[in-house]
């Protein structure tokens, strides 16, 4: 019997991508159709344009092209995750629908596979991206990984773009998380992995739907999963802080003592220091916000999607 493989993707706006898409997965995995089948599932995230129109043009020409229309939409990190807890496969690979993720790949992580690796990564060497927006990424990789207490190395510049051994998606579906940090998750869970280095196209159509916010998003969802070091920095931090106050008020004392006509008060040193020590405590209450916003959000245990519609399930 041959061996199934779920190719998974999420959509938003990408009418111009999800087509070409199909037909690179789809040419891919005829190359490997001698040994395996496979089944495509693509999550339009209540896209606005006419991608959910195309997707299901393609569901009802090919029928291992299946689709999940979300009721809303529910982010880049919770509908792709929740995409390969549905799939059926003995390995599941994702990537993204703008194409920036190759499916010519997809070879090459079936190859590892079968060698006996559990997870395999694609792992961006070089990118035809902003070089400032790359270099950004390897630094916060770097912040991560210096903080990272959870025992797990966490590979830099994985995006989550990889194949998944049937068992791999067997534990996350028992994890049960609500907002997910997927490429941190997998490093977490030890399976052995293989890294696959490609070089990141740049998007042929639209838009990226990446913005600050989503941006900021994904890297403190890494900091608060995987590191409790920031939280013990806002500790050390007021400490030491509070003995740098005590003796500088000891020396303004002093000095203020022996100099007393010559050394006046002034209000400028009072403004600064109240400023400073405003924003280190403003900074740290952010810490600690998300983490509380995190722990929130675990206890809320809201589900990752609520589906619409399914076709050719």
């Amino acid at each position: 019997m041959k061996k199934k493989i779920s190719i998974v993707s999420s959509a938003y706006n990408e009418e111009g991508n999800v087509r070409d898409l199909y037909e690179q997965v789809k040419a891919q995995m005829l190359q490997l159709a001698d040994k395996y089948d496979y089944e495509q599932i693509v999550l339009d995230n209540a896209s606005t344009d006419g991608t959910l129109a195309v997707l299901r043009e393609i569901a009802a020409q090919d029928k291992r092209f299946k689709v999940i229309a979300n009721a809303r939409n529910f982010g880049h990190i919770r509908s792709p995750y929740y995409g390969l807890l549905q799939t059926s496969g003995d390995a599941v690979i994702y990537l993204a629908s703008d194409l920036q993720d190759p499916p010519s790949l997809i070879p090459q992580f079936v190859s590892a596979w079968e060698k006996g690796y559990k997870v395999v990564l694609a792992q961006k060497q070089t990118s035809k991206e902003s070089l400032v927006f790359f270099a950004v990424r390897r630094v916060y990789y770097w912040l991560l990984n210096l903080v990272n207490d959870s025992g797990a190395k966490l590979e830099p510049n994985c995006t989550g773009f990889g194949l998944y051994d049937k068992c791999v998606i067997d534990e996350l579906r028992k994890l049960g998380d609500p907002y997910p940090y997927l490429r941190g998750l997998v490093c977490e869970l030890g399976y052995a992995h293989k890294l696959i280095p490609f070089e990141q196209p740049l998007r042929k159509r639209g838009f990226t739907k990446n913005n600050f916010y989503t941006l900021y998003d994904n890297a403190m969802i890494g900091f608060t999963n995987h590191s409790k070091v920031p939280l013990r920095l806002a500790a050390l931090g007021g400490f030491a802080l509070g003995i740098i106050s005590l003796f500088l008020a000891l020396v303004y004392l002093v000095l203020k003592l022996l100099y007393w006509e010559r050394f006046p008060m002034g209000t400028a040193p009072l403004l600064l220091a109240v400023l400073f020590f405003s924003s280190v405590q403003l900074f740290f209450i952010g810490i600690i916000g998300e983490y509380i916003g995190a722990i929130l959000t675990q206890v809320l245990k809201r589900p990752l999607v609520i589906e619409k519609e399914r076709i050719n399930f």
